[in-house]
């Protein structure tokens, strides 16, 4: 087990079309460190937004009244790692005061796609289009962006889940620690795990006592960012004080073929075939591609 230690990143990269007159969101950008890693294993980034005053408590409050209620997810935050998602307990308060409570309430919530709210469609749009700048020459086609941002009571737990986006953890407020585990780990997590959460399963996975040694911890502050690998296992504990974080997360072309990739391995399997791991051959893979899309085309010649 170890405890990553965030060191400002090379800069390779230009900081962004903001430079100049008015400041980049992100510290420049390492490109080799993209090229290494993006959407492979977690790496740190830094950014300048934890006084930003649309990340504001005060200002979330809003945000949390005006967000249709199906955005809003939320909680009681004193769960242990493993979570059977349908006995999460609430915590008995409504959206707006579980916001303007969150430093006494012990809970945990995230909005979600803030990007309907056009100020934070913008600041979404201006941080993904500095990482676009890397990005597109390594796994183009970004798309699908979307923005949550999560508001958590002193020591809540986030419970042990996979997520399908690439996404950026940007820590705003308050301090957390995350430990994260290879996706490609099969002592962790299997191709069938994998496979159910891409066809609709719950995000939240069973964590065992011999992972302990298996996954990295990330010590993250104001000012910090994550990366986080499409469906990379992780878990999430705040510090002892409140804790804001701004994901900005988005979809590229490989990312939507894997989980393409995903869903057929499951229905071969439904059909007691064996099919060969995703990213474990380019050559099957390719022709997996090709089936899906065959298929897309058919459906919609028919329509369906």
């Amino acid at each position: 087990m170890t405890t990553a230690t965030l060191e400002r990143p090379i800069a390779t990269k230009p900081a962004g079309k903001n430079s100049g007159s008015t400041p980049s969101p992100l510290d420049a950008l390492s490109f080799d460190e993209f090229e290494q890693k993006f959407n492979k294993s977690a790496f740190t980034i830094r950014h300048h937004l934890q006084d930003h005053p649309l990340l504001d408590l005060s200002r979330l409050v809003e945000l949390a009244g005006a967000l249709p209620e199906k955005s809003v997810e939320y909680n009681a935050g004193d769960l242990p790692v493993t979570q059977d998602p349908n006995q999460t307990p609430r915590n008995g308060l409504s959206i707006v005061d579980t916001v303007r409570r969150i430093e006494e309430c012990k809970s945990w919530m995230v909005l979600k796609n803030v990007e309907q709210q056009p100020e934070y469609k913008d600041l979404l749009r201006t941080c993904l289009e500095q990482v676009g700048e890397i990005t597109e020459s390594i796994a183009p086609g970004m798309c699908q962006q979307q923005g949550f941002i999560f508001i958590s009571s002193p020591n809540s737990v986030t419970p042990f889940h996979i997520d399908p986006e690439n996404n950026f953890l940007l820590q705003i407020r308050g301090r957390k620690r995350v430990q994260m585990f290879d996706r490609e780990d099969r002592n962790v997590i299997s191709e069938e795990q994998i496979e159910g959460f891409f066809t609709g399963a719950h995000r939240n996975i069973p964590y065992l006592d011999s992972f302990a040694d298996r996954g990295q911890w990330f010590e993250l502050g104001p000012g910090d960012g994550l990366h986080f690998p499409i469906a990379a296992p992780h878990w999430v504990k705040n510090g002892d004080a409140v804790s804001i974080s701004f994901s900005i997360t988005f979809q590229t072309n490989d990312s939507r073929n894997r989980q393409s990739l995903h869903r057929l391995n499951k229905r071969l399997r439904s059909l007691r075939l064996s099919p060969t791991d995703v990213g474990r051959s380019e050559l099957v893979d390719n022709a997996k591609l090709a089936v899906v899309n065959a298929a897309r085309r058919l459906g919609g010649l028919f329509g369906r």
